[in-house]
């Protein structure tokens, strides 16, 4: 055999090897996350983060990812349902999106790893032991938005110095997450001296009775919430038509027409969320990862609703708002 034909031999033989040895090789696997939200895939401030950061970590949808979303469009009887068929889809990992989400995946599975996002006080839902030790198949990370209700009314006070009285739209359906921020609101609100007016709704037709219940100009509090944030828009019409400030806790409001938004950034805690689906399905446990609180919160103030309005806001806020829509 000649020098030039032995060299092809040889290149050829290393090409097959080469292709039976890939050949060989199973397959990339793909794995099966689902994404269960309380509210609507248009509303919804965790899911973009959370995608982005699936991205940033390899993961690709077809690819390597199967992502199985649901959502209940603010509707937390529709939960249950949902959770049980990602249940029954034998999901790797589920992901929740606020506290009656991840508390609806819970009583679906005690063995499916459960990453929640967004919950205010995962202890007090009984989602999980501590912070530091979960315990059971539950982690993820906190909202903590029950405790920067607070601050939300100090920005509304900076704005309104003469504000006495506060009406607080509240969702009786979601019981767990909307007492913490009651409880934190009568708190500040005694510290101002601000007296409240609470006013629930949990269907259309009750938004339209509690903004006509309340008195015009009287300002807003709309607690973060699946339903508001799925009638955000309505929500930001109403109040405009009476002439009302309003103060909430996440910037899609602001977007949507609220005067002032404080908050943690959804789309740094989606983010983080993602890194804990990572480590899960890399063969971690969820009762090794601790909770993660925010570390990241966010300013939003809608210029173009203080001039419909008729209010100027101060010049320090703005200085300080991570963000202002013109």
């Amino acid at each position: 055999m000649t020098r030039a034909l032995l060299v092809v031999a040889v290149v050829a033989v290393a090409l097959l090897s080469g292709a039976l040895e890939t050949a060989a090789q199973p397959a990339a696997r793909m794995a099966r996350v689902g994404y269960l939200a309380a509210g609507s895939a248009t509303t919804d401030p965790w899911g973009p983060g959370f995608m982005e950061g699936l991205k940033s970590l390899g993961y690709t949808e077809g690819e390597n990812l199967a992502l199985e979303k649901r959502y209940a469009e603010g509707r937390f009887d529709r939960l249950s349902a949902l959770a049980t068929e990602l249940v029954r889809l034998r999901c790797d990992v589920i992901v929740t999106a606020v506290t009656q989400a991840s508390l609806a995946a819970r009583a679906a599975t005690a063995t499916i790893p459960i990453v929640m996002i967004g919950v205010a006080d995962p202890v007090a839902a009984g989602l999980v032991a501590s912070l530091g030790r979960p315990g059971g198949n539950v982690t993820g990370t906190s909202a903590v938005s029950n405790q920067v209700v607070g601050k939300q009314l100090e920005l509304l006070r900076e704005v309104l110095p003469d504000t006495s009285r506060l009406a607080v739209l509240w969702n009786p359906a979601n019981p767990v997450f909307q007492a913490l921020q009651l409880r934190e609101a009568q708190i500040a609100a005694r510290t101002l001296q601000i007296e409240l007016q609470l006013v629930e709704a949990r269907t259309t037709a009750e938004l339209e009775r509690a903004f006509a219940a309340t008195p015009t100009r009287r300002p807003v509090l709309v607690q973060v919430d699946a339903f508001f944030a799925a009638h955000q828009r309505r929500i930001a019409e109403l109040a405009l038509a009476r002439r009302a400030p309003t103060v909430t806790g996440f910037s899609s409001y602001t977007d949507a027409g609220a005067l002032l938004s404080y908050g943690p950034a959804p789309r740094d805690v989606g983010r983080r969320s993602a890194s804990y689906v990572d480590k899960i399905l890399k063969g971690a446990r969820p009762d090794d990862l601790p909770v993660e609180e925010p570390v990241t919160f966010e300013l939003v103030v809608n210029l173009k609703t203080a001039r419909a309005l008729g209010l100027t806001i101060p010049r320090p806020l703005l200085l300080r708002a991570d963000r202002v829509i013109e």
